[in-house]
C-alpha cells in the first residue's frame, strides 16, 4: 500500500493496522526461521509499511500541537 493510501485512513485505523502488521511480521519471522517463507522480501516490505504508518501518525501528532 502506498503512503497516499495510508493517509486516507483515520489515526485509529492506522494504529489498528500497525498492530496487524506487527503480528504479520512476527509470523513471517517464524516462517523464515523454520525455512517455509517463500518471499524473503516480504519481511522488508512489512517493516517499511509499519515505518510509513508510524511516520504518518507522528506527522498528525505534530500537526495537532503546531497547528
Amino acid at each position: 500500500m502506498k503512503a497516499s493510501e495510508w493517509r486516507k485512513l483515520s489515526t485509529e485505523e492506522l494504529k489498528e493496522k500497525v498492530v496487524e502488521l506487527k503480528k504479520k511480521l512476527m509470523q513471517l519471522r517464524f516462517q523464515n526461521k523454520i525455512g517455509s517463507l517463500a518471499k524473503n522480501s516480504e519481511i522488508k516490505e512489512t517493516k517499511r509499511d509499519i515505518a510509513r504508518i508510524l511516520t504518518i501518525i507522528r506527522e498528525r501528532e505534530l500537526n495537532k500541537t503546531n497547528g
